[in-house]
């Protein structure tokens, strides 16, 4: 990963200049902060807002802090007011930002997987492994591996210098699948190797013949690229599914369809063992708001209930509706003061 000096040096960073504001708050004492932390929920609930605050709680806190976008409606640079882009930036002291270009990693993946393929097939079949890569930078689910290559790059890289990394991610069912994969391709993975094996053993038995096929058996690229690729689908496994390093955060409105994919959504990643820290329950309309949120009131009440039922075993921080969007730090960081909770 491109990681240049004058970018990432805080001291490159002059907040003031930025017009950052500041968080109207004592240091607190953070219980629990995990290196990972994953916002994410149904489109339009205010996932970004929650996941900027979060980051720019934590870079306020004194940690140095890493925020990412892996939505490809990014609007991270809209929340921050900062403009990013697919190479990480400085936001403010202690925060950076970096917004994955899907479309770009995507070229990017696939053409490393066809440079190597090229260095170990027939120059016969070179046309037919380029026509192939099209076809699987084309295919469903391209961008979403490469997504997660880029992902696990840049967790690998906790410790230089972040301490933290926040991920703004993309709506439910994108996320779900982008979290699987981890399970998904390491068993997809595993037999293959074990395909390659077998066709090993029969090119050393061929080999006792013929010195070329044997040293082709003897130092298979292809083995050696498909374990780099299991290594590092269990070390993301790893990180995902400790609860000391990754928690996962969804957040929902007080209503019908964004409470029932939540439940879903979280029944799902219980099933691939990563751990969820709990919900925000985002633009909470105050008691005060008057008589034209009346029937809106009541309505919310019940919803409110309903989430406290069916997650009430976990934290739910509750997020008040503001009287405008989320947009430049001022604001996230009157966000940021409630958010904190979630450390608690």
């Amino acid at each position: 990963m491109e990681n240049q000096a004058s970018n990432t040096d805080p001291g490159n960073v002059n907040a003031e200049k930025m017009n950052m504001g500041k968080i109207n708050i004592e240091k607190t004492n953070i219980k629990k902060r995990r290196p990972f932390t994953f916002f994410g929920g149904k489109g339009g609930t205010g996932k970004t807002t929650c996941a900027t605050a979060y980051a720019a709680w934590l870079a306020h806190e004194g940690c140095k802090t890493l925020l990412v976008s892996t939505d490809p409606a990014h609007s991270l640079s809209d929340a921050l007011g900062v403009a990013l882009s697919d190479k990480i930036l400085p936001v403010c002291e202690n925060l950076w930002g970096i917004e994955i270009d899907a479309e770009l990693e995507a070229k990017r993946y696939v053409g490393e997987i066809q440079d190597k393929m090229l260095s170990i097939v027939s120059p016969v079949i070179v046309d037919e492994i380029k026509r192939q890569m099209e076809i699987a930078y084309m295919s469903p689910g391209a961008e979403e591996a490469a997504i997660f290559d880029k992902f696990v790059e840049l967790m690998e890289e906790l410790g230089n210098p972040w301490e933290a990394i926040v991920f703004d991610t993309a709506p439910t069912g994108h996320t779900l699948r982008l979290l699987s994969l981890p399970e998904i391709l390491g068993t997809w993975i595993e037999s293959l190797i074990r395909k390659r094996r077998k066709s090993l053993d029969l090119f050393k038995m061929a080999g006792r013949f013929e010195e070329d096929l044997m040293k082709r058996a003897m130092e298979d690229p292809v083995i050696d690229s498909l374990t780099r690729r299991q290594k590092k689908f269990e070390k993301s496994r790893q990180y995902l599914t400790d609860s000391e390093s990754s928690t996962f955060f969804f957040v929902l409105n007080a209503e019908k369809m964004p409470i029932l994919e939540t439940a879903r959504a979280v029944e799902m990643l219980e099933k691939y063992g990563i751990p969820i820290g709990g919900v925000i329950v985002n633009r909470v309309i105050p008691p005060e708001a008057g008589e034209f949120f009346e029937e809106r009131l009541i309505a919310q009440e019940e919803y409110l209930q309903d989430i406290e039922r069916r997650f009430g075993d976990r934290k739910i921080v509750r997020l008040p509706l503001l009287r405008s969007d989320v947009r430049g730090m001022e604001q996230v960081n009157a966000v940021a003061e409630r958010i904190g909770e979630i450390d608690a």
